[in-house]
C-alpha cells in the first residue's frame, strides 16, 4: 500500500490549489473527490463566468464566529496573487466593477488552469470516504474503493450546497472525530423565501437598501414567484434569519417629497408621484391610494412614506441548500492555525476553503478565500 506525504479530500477549488503548490514543492499526492469530475462549483460560479476574485477581499468582507481568521492567508495569497495568477494562464477576464473580475471565456478557463498546475497528481473520483483515522503519525483514509495511507491530509471537502453535484459533509465528520467543533449550517447567498409581497411583482427589480441586525446593504433587488432575490436578498442570508427592513428609495426621504409634492401638485395622485421614483408595479403594490394628495392627512401619508423607507419583512427565510451559492457555518475556526491552516488538535491534519466557518460576500471574496486557503495549506502540510 502505498503512502503519500499528503492526501487531499475534495478537488474543488481549495484542494486544486493545495494541490499546485504541493507539486511544486515535489510532495507526493492523492487527491480522493466524491465527484465524477473536479472543480463541479468553479464550473458554474458567477453564472458560469466565474467571479474568481475581488481585489477589495480583506476580513471585513468575511462571515463567521471570527473573520479576522482569513486576515493571515489572505496576506500570503493575495487577491492581486489570483489576477497574476490567470494572467499567468493567458486567461482572457473583465472588470465588472472596479476590483471584480470576471473570466471572458467562462469559468472553464479557471478549471483548466486548476488541473494543469497539478502536473501528474491523481484525482480518484467518485470515492466515498468512510473513515480517517491516525497511528504511529501517518493517517489511514478508508474509502469504498480501498484503503490510502498520508503523513498529511487536507480536508478542503467544501460546503453542502448544490447537493446534485455530489456533497458530502464527511470534512464536517472528520473534523468533529480529531475534537473540532463545528459549528451550524445553514444555506447563504441565495434567495429569500417571504409572503411579504405579491406574485405580480416577479421580475421586477429596483435598487434598495437593506437593514438587516446592525448591517447596512445597499445594492439591487430582484422580486420572485417565492420572494426576493438579487444581489441585495443574497447578501442579507450572509446574516442569518432575522427580520429584515427595505429602503426602496435609499436616496429619497418619501415623507418629505409627499409633503412637498402637497404644497406644489395637490391635484396629483400619490399613487402616481410614488410612480415617479418606483417602477410601476411596486408603487401599486405599496400604495394603491388614487386619492389627490392634497386629500391626503399629513399622518397618513406618513404611514404610506413609512411603508416605501421602511419596509418590514419578519417572515424571511432562506430558500434552501439547493440553490445556495455557499454554506455558512462548518468547522470552527477556534483550533486552527490562521498563519498555516493545521489543526491545533492534531498534527498533520489541515483545512482549507468552505469547508471552515469562513463565508465570503458576493462578489468574488469565496473563490479568493478558496484559493489563499488552499495555498497555505499547501504550503505547509
Amino acid at each position: 500500500m502505498q503512502t503519500y506525504d499528503v492526501i487531499i479530500l475534495g478537488a474543488g477549488a481549495a484542494g486544486l490549489k493545495a494541490a499546485s503548490v504541493l507539486q511544486s514543492r515535489k510532495k507526493s499526492v492523492l487527491i480522493i473527490d466524491m465527484g465524477d469530475v473536479p472543480a463541479r462549483k468553479v464550473a458554474i460560479s458567477g453564472g458560469g463566468k466565474c467571479n474568481f476574485t475581488n481585489l477589495r477581499a480583506d476580513w471585513t468582507r468575511y462571515f463567521g464566529k471570527n473573520p479576522r481568521f482569513v486576515t493571515s492567508a489572505l496576506a500570503q495569497y493575495k487577491p492581486s496573487d489570483t489576477l497574476n495568477w490567470v494572467k499567468s494562464h493567458n486567461i482572457k477576464f473583465y472588470e465588472k466593477e472596479p476590483g471584480r473580475y470576471f473570466c471572458q471565456n467562462g469559468a472553464g478557463d479557471i478549471v483548466r488552469a486548476l488541473l494543469h498546475d497539478i502536473g501528474d497528481i491523481k484525482i480518484a473520483n467518485n470515492t466515498n470516504i468512510v473513515d480517517v483515522q491516525k497511528s504511529d503519525d501517518i493517517f489511514t483514509i478508508h474509502t469504498d474503493r480501498g484503503i490510502f495511507r498520508s503523513e498529511s491530509i487536507i480536508i478542503a471537502t467544501g460546503g453542502l450546497s448544490y447537493p446534485h453535484l455530489g456533497v458530502s459533509n464527511i470534512g464536517h465528520i472528520i473534523a468533529k472525530n480529531f475534537g473540532h467543533k463545528i459549528e451550524p449550517v445553514r444555506p447563504a447567498l441565495c434567495a429569500i423565501k417571504t409572503g411579504a409581497f405579491s406574485d405580480d411583482l416577479a421580475g421586477v427589480s429596483v435598487n434598495t437598501e437593506i437593514l438587516i441586525g446592525k448591517a447596512k446593504i445597499h445594492d439591487d433587488l430582484l422580486f420572485t414567484h417565492f420572494g426576493i432575490g438579487g444581489p441585495a436578498a443574497y447578501r442579507a442570508t450572509l446574516f442569518g434569519e432575522q427580520n429584515i427592513n427595505i429602503n426602496f428609495a435609499p436616496d429619497i426621504n418619501v415623507f418629505d417629497l409627499l409633503k412637498q409634492s402637497k404644497t406644489q401638485n395637490g391635484k396629483k395622485s400619490v399613487q402616481n408621484i410614488i410612480g415617479e421614483i418606483l417602477p410601476r408595479n411596486l408603487s401599486r403594490f405599496l400604495c394603491d391610494d388614487t386619492r389627490n394628495i392634497a386629500d391626503i392627512r399629513d399622518n397618513e401619508l406618513r404611514i404610506i412614506a413609512d411603508k416605501i423607507n421602511h419596509f418590514e419583512i419578519n417572515d424571511a427565510h432562506a430558500i434552501g441548500l439547493q440553490s445556495a451559492e455557499v454554506t455558512a457555518g462548518g468547522i470552527s475556526t477556534d483550533k486552527i492555525s490562521s498563519k498555516t491552516m493545521e489543526s491545533q488538535l492534531c498534527g498533520g491534519l489541515y483545512f482549507a476553503g468552505e469547508v471552515i466557518d469562513i463565508t465570503g460576500d458576493l462578489g468574488g471574496y469565496n473563490l479568493q478565500w478558496a484559493f489563499a486557503s488552499g495555498y497555505v495549506a499547501g504550503l505547509n502540510a
